[in-house]
Formats: structure tokens, sequence, C-alpha cells
């Protein structure tokens, strides 16, 4: 699984634009002004916590969490190799029966293509084999929309948490500035810092991250999808031709979607 160059390189001049929108107001001196660890605590904390009240179980929690490594994989990719793969193993099968494939099936490029093959040579009924798989598509589908629901979740949470601890720092501020009107703009600018945490933790992290995991969902799935068909059509004995036009139609099919 290939690293995805683009959006780790988006990822890390987010950052810089960060940086560089704070050094410009004051100098790099003034970044130490924008650090403040119970400021931060109470955000992310509160980020966190809230999210783990939605999860099933710290299971469920930390599998979403994980998906920020995820985020950073390419996914999806191996369309044309499948796809080749399909059509030379339908021609083998048509060649030399289903039983020849045996050992090809070792060197596939991708495990679920792997899996189907095996299940057809080992003569298991069509229906069955199409369930099988089926569910297996499902079943990674409603796994990597949880991953995309939990940091939909978190960015959703961030600038509210964000808020919250604005408004305490604000009501902190008004009960302990008596009549120093100094304070205040000390005191106020202490308070948006946790707005500023909520809003860089959504737009920088958890909405990019949500977006990109949920366009790796459809990619694998996309996948899954073309290995079920080429493996029933070889399965099925068809004519290699008419095996590469059914796989086209579902990567046109997939092109007008994304359009």
């Amino acid at each position: 699984m290939k690293l995805n160059k683009a959006g780790l390189t988006g990822f890390l001049f987010c950052f810089v634009a960060i940086i560089f929108g704070v050094s410009t107001n004051g100098g790099l001196s003034t970044i130490m002004n924008y650090l403040h660890l119970p400021s931060f605590i109470l955000t992310m904390g509160g980020t966190l916590f809230a999210v783990l009240m939605t999860a099933d179980s710290f299971d469920d929690f930390l599998y979403g969490l994980k998906g920020f490594i995820e985020a950073f994989k390419t996914k999806g990719s191996d369309l044309d190799t499948i796809s080749d793969e399909v059509l030379e193993m339908s021609e083998m099968a048509r060649r030399e029966g289903l039983l020849a494939l045996e050992e090809h099936a070792r060197t596939l490029s991708h495990p679920f293509l792997e899996k189907g093959i095996s299940l057809i040579v080992d003569g298991t009924d069509v229906e069955l084999v199409r369930d099988i798989m089926e569910a297996e598509l499902n079943h990674k589908y409603e796994c990597d929309r949880k991953r995309v629901q939990f940091w939909e979740d978190f960015g959703s949470y961030a600038p509210a948490w964000g808020m919250v601890g604005t408004l305490i720092g604000l009501i902190n501020m008004m009960r302990t500035m008596g009549s120093d009107a100094s304070a205040v703009g000390a005191g106020m600018s202490l308070a948006l810092i946790t707005t500023l945490y909520g809003s860089i933790i959504a737009n920088w992290i958890c909405i990019p991250i949500s977006r990109k995991l949920a366009k790796n969902c459809s990619a694998e799935c996309l996948e899954m999808e073309l290995i079920i068909e080429g493996t029933l059509s070889i399965q099925a004995g068809e004519n290699t031709r008419i095996i590469k036009e059914k796989l086209r139609s579902i990567l046109d099919r997939d092109l007008e979607e994304a359009a």
C-alpha cells in the first residue's frame, strides 16, 4: 500500500500556513503566545471524550482513531492491474479449466481476488460465492464508514468545545478583572485561544481526514465490486471480451458518478 504523498504534503503545508499567519502578525516570538496547555486539554480532551460517548466500545473508538494513519495511504489505485489479472485468468480458465487457476491464484495482487478464485476453484456454488464475497464487501464498507463517521463527529465537536473553553475563559475574566481595564485584552486573548484550537482541529485535521477516508472507502468498494463481477464471470465461463466490457462498464459508471 502506497503513501499518499499529495495528502501528506497538503497536511504539512496547512501547518506551514498556520505558522506563517502567526509569524506575520508579530514575528516568530509570538508563537509562544498561542500555546496554552489547559486550553488545549479542554478543547482536545472534551472533543475526544464526546466522540468516545458515541462509540460502541473502546475498541471501536481506537479503530476510528487509527483512521488518521489510513487517510495517508493510497487505496483503490490497482484497478487496471486487477482488470488485467481477471482477463488473464479468464483466458486461462477457458483454455485449461478452473482447476488450472489454483497455482496462479497465489500470485495475485489483491487478497480478495485470491479468495474469490480459491472459492470457484473449490467448486463452490455460484450463489454462495456471490453471497460470501458480497458479505465481505458490505462488512468492509460498514467498517470504513465507522471511521468516516468518527472523524466527521470529531470535526463537528471540536469548534463547539473550543467555544465552551472561550465562554469559560470569558466568565473567569469578567469575575477577576475588577477595575483593571488593562486585564481585559489579555483575558480576551487567552479566552479566544480555545476557539482557535477548535477551528484548527476541525479544519486542519478532522474534516480533511474524514473526506479522504470516504474517498478511500469508495475506491476500495469499487475494487471489490470489480473483483466480484470478474470472479463470477470467470466461474460462468464467459467470453473474455464480454468480461472486459463488464469491467469497463463498472469503471465508466464510477467515473460518471464522480463527475
